[in-house]
């Protein structure tokens, strides 16, 4: 088979796994069992917990030990069978401790994807610049898929999205098994220190004041970047309560329209050297920033009615730029404002912070915060003022880092910019 065929199933199913209950899970928790908001939360945030360590770890392990696409298949072999358990459990205390040890499993995995399509696309004597984003984008394709394919069975309010996802995440197990081989590197010195082997030896960072300040507004942003997500579908889902809307295609398909979201990330990602070139990468930031406000603002005024309807779609639309412009942004600022030799390891920082401690943070409290402020005491939910609360979170966000947050275009980065845009 093909090289590029082989590299863009994986890249397919890669997110296919993942994006069967990723969206959908909230309804399964909040709708369907009926559980809190912050067991749901603590649930949710073990996606941030597993992301603090795994990759760093496996990173070690397919430097020094295991070949990358055995190691591959293997994490999604065991995450897969870990998910098969889920429809078993009732208790959500249990569930909390079976997702997070499928995300041990899984989280990993998506910068192992990377690694092994870049060095096999090296080997093959291929441009990665030109044929790797291409690949990458059916990743998207496969999360898209596997939304709608959990919509359309009918699994979005039960365990059948895990099945789902588990199936899938077995078959590519099995198939990463027959790709090229990827064996160890070996180049992490012998005498490298344990914040050097962790890639950790970055947070040295938080000594300079513009790199600090961008760091935490990376947490901060990133408090915001999974709650819809999170909360999204359970939300859109819930209007089937009102007999009004209870036969509503929007509530229906409301993992469908969700998608949206997704198809929205691939065209504005085409959108990005031309923002960057034009405006500089704060200003990019800060556009992504306004974005999220408007993603929360809209959801706020959203119901299965016309005009709540198309204020869905309108957040959906702009969840592209604010879910694609910061990262992207976010990752070209950490390339060009630090040195070389730590240069991978700022990113693996940068994905840290948002990612990591940042989408904690979010899950968390979010689920607090709901449950305390916004749940009556016979169960109704005021989404409503939930949206508006995030909406304005993100606005008092985004006014900080306009007004903290100084930076001037640089050569190198208009340097970067120009290598991405062709």
């Amino acid at each position: 088979m093909n090289i590029k065929l082989r590299l863009t199933i994986m890249s397919f199913m890669q997110f296919f796994v993942w994006g069967a209950w990723l969206i959908t899970i909230g309804t399964y928790c909040l709708n369907a069992k009926g559980w809190s908001f912050p067991q749901f939360g603590a649930i949710f945030s073990t996606l941030a917990l597993a992301s603090l360590f795994m990759p760093a770890v496996t990173g070690i392990i397919a430097d020094k030990w295991i070949n990358a696409e055995r190691l591959y298949g293997v994490l999604h072999i065991l995450y897969g069978v870990v998910l098969l358990y889920v429809p078993k459990v009732d208790d959500p205390n249990i569930l909390y401790y079976v997702i997070f040890g499928a995300m041990i499993c899984y989280m990993p995995t998506i910068s192992l994807a990377n690694s092994i399509s870049y060095i096999i696309l090296k080997k093959n004597n291929y441009d990665v610049v030109k044929v790797f984003p291409p690949i990458r984008v059916w990743g998207t394709v496969g999360f898209i898929a596997a939304m709608w394919l959990t919509n359309l069975t009918g699994s979005k309010a039960n365990a059948n999205q895990f099945v789902i996802a588990a199936i899938g995440a077995i078959l590519l197990g099995v198939f990463s098994f027959t790709l090229p081989k990827c064996p160890p590197p070996k180049n992490i010195k012998q005498d490298a220190t344990l914040l050097e082997k962790l890639g950790l030896n970055a947070f040295k960072l938080f000594g300079e004041y513009k790199m600090a300040l961008f760091f935490i507004f990376s947490m901060l942003l990133g408090a915001a970047l999974q709650l819809t997500n999170m909360f999204g579908d359970s939300f859109i889902t819930g209007f089937e309560s009102n007999p009004e809307y209870a036969n509503s295609a929007v509530v229906k398909y409301s993992t469908i329209i969700l998608s949206i979201s997704q198809i929205s990330e691939t065209l504005f990602i085409l959108a990005i050297p031309f923002f960057l070139k034009r405006f500089g990468i704060k200003n990019v930031m800060i556009f992504s920033m306004i974005a999220w406000v408007l993603r929360f603002g809209f959801f706020a005024y959203g119901d299965p009615s016309f005009w709540g309807t198309v204020h869905i779609i309108l957040s959906c639309i702009v969840y592209g730029m604010a879910f694609d412009f910061f990262n992207v942004s976010g990752s070209l600022f950490v390339e060009t404002n630090t040195d070389n030799n730590i240069r991978s390891s700022a990113q693996g920082l940068f994905m840290m912070m948002t990612n990591g401690f940042g989408a904690w943070i979010g899950s968390t409290a979010s689920g607090l915060l709901i449950d305390k402020y916004f749940v009556d005491a016979a169960g109704n939910k005021d989404w409503h003022n939930i949206w508006l609360t995030f909406s304005a979170y993100s606005l008092v966000v985004t006014v900080l880092f306009v007004i903290m947050f100084k930076h001037k275009h640089t050569r190198a980065e208009a340097e970067a910019i120009n290598k991405i845009s062709h």
